[in-house]
């Protein structure tokens, strides 16, 4: 008896999850059933493409970023075209090898499964994925994003934090997007690895040293020597950090105490008394730092998110299945340069 009672407990439970997952509610085993072999599939494409570029990992990132902070993780950023984000100038560096990735992994999983996965999910699991490889912390994902039929437009696209931010402004920027000051200062971290263009940090050098915050003169003067031959403009990357910008650790931390910030948004975290605290204890222990990571990078991943009949799944990432206005099909390939992040 009690055995039975067990098992019709199972069956309502299982249920209970059908209905919640009919109703938008995203789950780890969202795509369990209809796509066992998702995860492995993923995996395999992040694995081998960071093996060939290691520099997949922060462009997958900085794409996330760029994706979920407009209007929410729903694989807008991915869609191309004359009205499309990727048009928008934060987003005009993003790695062409990153998104590529994304669609690769997308042709593979449909092909397994049919088109029962998002462009959006995919592109959260990739980045966590890209993030393992790096050395960072693996971050909670649940499932069941569907993409957005349109992409964000100009003014939501604006809503991105600039590089000369202070953290005043970044406090409210971030704010404004339900994360709070822990998720600023972790997320900042990912600053750990990448490059950058040199119109994006110029204004730590040019025309003068900055004084607010202020910058190490030896670095400062490398950096107005390295982008006195970026002809044309935007050629020429520095990495973000300068002791290990490869790996995925805490040594972005170390940078802004040596004053190696590279953006004025960076340096700023370890003077301002809002900030301040918290960054010193990242670059003094590396587990807080993962583990905020971490919590913070779930947190994004789920913000606005469309679910149940909402938007769509694509049956190619760079367009919708029904096209719009200005937004077109996928383009051939381009490895292009890497991104600022």
């Amino acid at each position: 008896m009690a055995s039975r009672a067990a098992a019709a407990v199972a069956v309502l439970a299982l249920l209970c999850a059908a209905v919640h997952s009919s109703e938008g509610q995203l789950s780890p085993t969202f795509h369990a059933a209809t796509c066992p072999d998702l995860e492995h599939i993923v995996e395999f494409h992040v694995a081998e493409t960071f093996r060939r570029d290691v520099g997949v990992a922060p462009a997958l990132i900085r794409i996330l970023f760029h994706d979920c902070f407009p209007q929410g993780c729903d694989a807008s950023v991915l869609l191309k075209g004359a009205g499309s984000e990727l048009n928008e100038l934060p987003n005009q560096t993003l790695r062409p090898v990153a998104l590529d990735l994304i669609e690769r992994i997308r042709a593979a999983v449909h092909r397994a499964c049919g088109p029962t996965v998002s462009c959006a999910d995919i592109t959260v699991l990739a980045t966590r994925d890209s993030l393992v490889e790096a050395g960072g912390p693996r971050f909670d994902v649940a499932l069941g994003r569907r993409d957005a039929l349109a992409p964000a437009t100009k003014d939501q696209v604006g809503l991105l934090p600039a590089p000369f931010f202070n953290v005043s402004t970044l406090v409210s920027s971030f704010g404004d997007r339900g994360l709070d000051v822990a998720d600023l200062v972790s997320l900042s971290g990912a600053h750990t690895f990448g490059v950058a263009h040199c119109p994006a940090f110029e204004d730590r050098f040019k025309p003068v040293f900055d004084t607010n915050p202020a910058i190490d003169g030896k670095f400062a003067t490398s950096l107005r020597n390295k982008c006195a031959g970026d002809n044309p403009a935007g050629t020429l990357t520095q990495n973000l950090d300068v002791r290990t910008p490869d790996a995925f650790d805490n040594k972005y931390y170390f940078d802004l105490i040596a004053r190696q910030g590279l953006f004025k948004s960076d340096q700023g975290l370890i003077d301002h008394p809002t900030t301040k605290r918290m960054a010193t204890r990242f670059s003094l222990n590396e587990g807080a730092f993962f583990e905020q990571f971490a919590r913070s990078m779930t947190k994004m991943s789920n913000m606005d998110l469309l679910t149940g009949t909402k938007g769509e799944i694509r049956n190619n990432c760079a367009a919708p299945n029904r096209r719009v206005r200005d937004i077109e099909t996928a383009a051939t390939r381009d490895e292009g340069i890497a991104a600022d992040m």
